[in-house]
């Protein structure tokens, strides 16, 4: 396998490829004598970068994925980029709300990029995300205007376009070192990473938008969770939800003992393979939040922060922790919901059947999203498969 690393004009290399998922790099002023991007491996990437990490703290890498065995491609024309535009202005107000209104921004860009794994979607799995997206912007989700109730601000305002301003590429880093300062510990289930790594990748993708506006926004969004704690659970109707950072926790958990992002994308599948209806088990954001969670710190390992994504690792672990070490309350309430199809199927969409708890609106697309980042980051296609099968019993 060949994994190229720019930092200037050096390329490293490592060997042993097996991937057929493709990305483009598109580095400013470095490509080829054609200029067209050059294609790497993003599995073997990921897998690289978390190996060079502590030779490579520089950033400046620009790429766009695909979904598994998936050509490079343009998004499908249902999820413009128009979404992707929203989402950032979105993320760059909701600091104005709470850090949970960060939830609108994000699922903008989740479904944008859904689009973007897998061109090929059917077109009721297409319209189907664009009516949860639409939703969204309409004032729907549970996260904007309902929780915040001194905000001035109404849903719709958070996407609405920032004055005209120059873009500057090089206040992308800032993110990325505005999120140190919360990354060693788990913050509200792990948002303060899976906010900051769908804009950096965004405002990469997308340079044009990285206004200071835009980037000053999403720094006083990250801001927000720098004292906050890892999320509750719940343990139970005579103990009630307890904070994380409350709760002692064995060290011989089964599934939790990595350091590295093949390891710990390992243990989320597992996780995701083991779900059983009659273990029902409420907090830290559910193992949708344990995927997405996984997921930003593998796409910070891609976009260049290697080092940054391996302390995200350990705060990965200890979310990870609390979550495997919540009681099963299914006799007190009930088992899991689990849905008949995969969101990704057209069965989903129109079976008159689609969830809507008070939280799937936005974190639906998301994990689509995530659960695709999860499954080109490792090489593991029968553990991919089998995650795959049990993705219905969290959407």
């Amino acid at each position: 396998m060949e994994c190229y690393y720019t930092e200037l004009i050096t390329l490293s290399v490592c060997a042993d490829f097996q991937s057929h998922s493709y990305i483009r790099v598109r580095v400013a002023d470095l490509m080829n004598p054609m200029n067209e991007p050059m294609p790497i491996l993003r599995r073997d990437f990921v897998k690289c970068s978390a190996g060079f990490a502590a030779g490579l703290g520089t950033s400046g890498l620009l790429f766009q994925s695909t979904g598994a065995d998936e050509r490079p491609t343009e998004t499908a024309p249902s999820l413009s980029v128009a979404y992707l535009e929203k989402g950032l202005n979105a993320l760059a107000r909701a600091h104005q709300m709470s850090s949970m209104a960060g939830h609108l921004g994000a699922s903008l860009i989740a479904g944008y990029y859904v689009g973007v794994q897998r061109p090929n979607l059917d077109a009721e799995v297409r319209v189907g995300i664009q009516g949860d997206l639409e939703r969204v912007i309409g004032g729907e989700s549970v996260f904007g205007k309902k929780m915040s109730r001194k905000t001035t601000l109404e849903d719709p305002d958070l996407f609405e376009a920032f004055p005209k301003q120059r873009a500057d590429e090089t206040l992308i880093d800032g993110i990325a070192e505005r999120l140190e300062r919360s990354v060693d510990q788990p913050r509200q289930s792990g948002h303060n990473v899976i906010f900051a790594s769908l804009a950096i990748r965004a405002l990469k993708d997308h340079p044009e938008y990285a206004t200071p506006a835009v980037v000053d926004g999403i720094l006083k969004l990250l801001a927000l969770f720098n004292n906050e704690h890892p999320g509750s659970g719940y343990y139970g109707k005579a103990k009630g939800r307890i904070q994380g950072h409350k709760i002692l926790l064995p060290d011989d958990l089964v599934g939790s003992q990595y350091d590295d992002i093949e390891g710990m994308v390992v243990a989320v599948l597992d996780e995701a393979i083991s779900q059983d209806p009659e273990v029902h088990r409420i907090g830290y954001g559910g193992l949708v939040h344990i995927i997405n969670h996984a997921a930003a710190i593998a796409d910070l390992a891609l976009f260049g922060y290697p080092q940054l994504a391996s302390r995200a690792i350990q705060s990965h672990r200890q979310h990870f922790r609390l979550w495997q070490n919540l009681p099963n309350v299914a006799d007190e309430m009930g088992p899991l919901q689990v849905s008949k199809f995969s969101p990704h199927s057209p069965e989903y969409w129109t079976s008159g059947e689609v969830p809507y708890d008070r939280a799937l609106l936005t974190h639906r697309v998301k994990t689509m999203f995530g659960f695709g980042e999860l499954a080109t980051a490792v090489d593991e296609d029968m553990k991919e498969k089998a995650a795959y099968d049990k993705l219905r019993y969290i959407m």
